[in-house]
């Protein structure tokens, strides 16, 4: 934006869709956008610079990054890329996929797990070929990925629902008690799994609301009767509350689903494509026009895509 003039009233219609955000242990903010590559921001969203060498596909659906400062994405079209040098430079990393429509990535302790096209793929950071996590979801696509305390993976499909993997096991269960909503369908279609600290398990859907489970995933419960709105973009789980993106909003709640309260004062784009917690009450928030940041763990926000709509230098 101009100097001193105040960031909220920045024009969100030139800042691009953003469906991916990661922060790094430095607070660096990666922002994945749908058409214009992949933006970085050192000062918390003031100011964004365009990150895009070497990346092969400029619509970015995923980013994850490690705790040394490795960043992953994943692409629409090109597979998963990888800098090492905070952005300046990408990588194409895609030895062993068979689809490179990349949708979920997830890293724990060394090994990045990519939810693709053709099911769950792994990587040890320092190798080169990602080896399938078999069998039972070839051909599905994968939207995201959860990993249990005791290294249970958890898979949302597009279409199947979820499955598991226990650790060790040598294919993928599907969770065969639905998620089944207040009216009696099942919701297999799944945007969104997370985990929280007491390991309850979250899948949201892609027009069918939240679900929570407390026992791994075998039996579920609908908690976003009292939500605005059932499409899932985002959850996020820590000591304050559950907080749920939708397509109309962000809302919270701290008695898993009995209230939800609206957490949108300043967003000015409530079409929420992606959300992230960076500690200490810091949010972002990825929406179909730029991003917003929110100090105060959602309470109110401020757009801070100036920048984000000037590719290049």
């Amino acid at each position: 934006g101009r100097h001193g003039a105040p960031s909220q009233q920045l024009p969100t219609s030139a800042a691009p869709s953003i469906q991916a955000l990661t922060v790094d242990k430095n607070q660096t903010v990666y922002a994945g956008s749908f058409g214009m590559g992949i933006f970085r921001s050192d000062d918390r969203g003031r100011s964004w610079s365009s990150v895009n060498a070497g990346l092969g596909d400029l619509f970015v659906l995923v980013l994850a990054a490690t705790p040394d400062g490795t960043v992953y994405a994943g692409t629409f079209q090109a597979g998963v890329f990888r800098s090492r040098d905070a952005g300046k430079s990408w990588q194409a990393i895609n030895d062993g996929f068979k689809r490179l429509e990349v949708k979920a990535l997830l890293i724990d302790d060394g090994v990045i797990y990519a939810g693709t096209g053709d099911g769950v793929y792994r990587l040890s950071e320092h190798e080169t070929n990602w080896a399938s996590v078999p069998k039972g979801l070839d051909d599905t696509l994968v939207h995201s990925l959860a990993l249990a305390a005791d290294q249970t993976l958890f898979a949302g499909t597009s279409g199947w629902g979820v499955f598991q993997r226990k650790a060790g096991a040598s294919e993928w269960t599907r969770l065969s008690h639905g998620l089944v909503d207040h009216e009696g369908l099942v919701e297999n279609f799944i945007r969104v799994l997370a985990m929280d600290r007491e390991q309850a398990l979250y899948a949201g859907t892609f027009d069918g609301g939240v679900f929570r489970s407390g026992d791994g995933g075998q039996t579920w419960r609908p908690i976003s009767r009292a939500l605005p709105n059932d499409s899932i973009r985002g959850i996020v789980t820590n000591e304050k509350g559950l907080f749920v993106a939708t397509g109309r909003g962000i809302y919270k709640t701290i008695n898993q689903g009995r209230q939800w309260v609206p957490l949108n004062k300043g967003l000015a784009e409530l079409s929420v494509q992606v959300l992230t917690a960076s500690g200490d009450g810091v949010l972002y928030a990825g929406t179909s026009a730029g991003v917003f940041r929110s100090d105060n763990d959602g309470e109110s926000w401020e757009n801070v895509s100036g920048g984000l709509h000037e590719p290049g230098e």
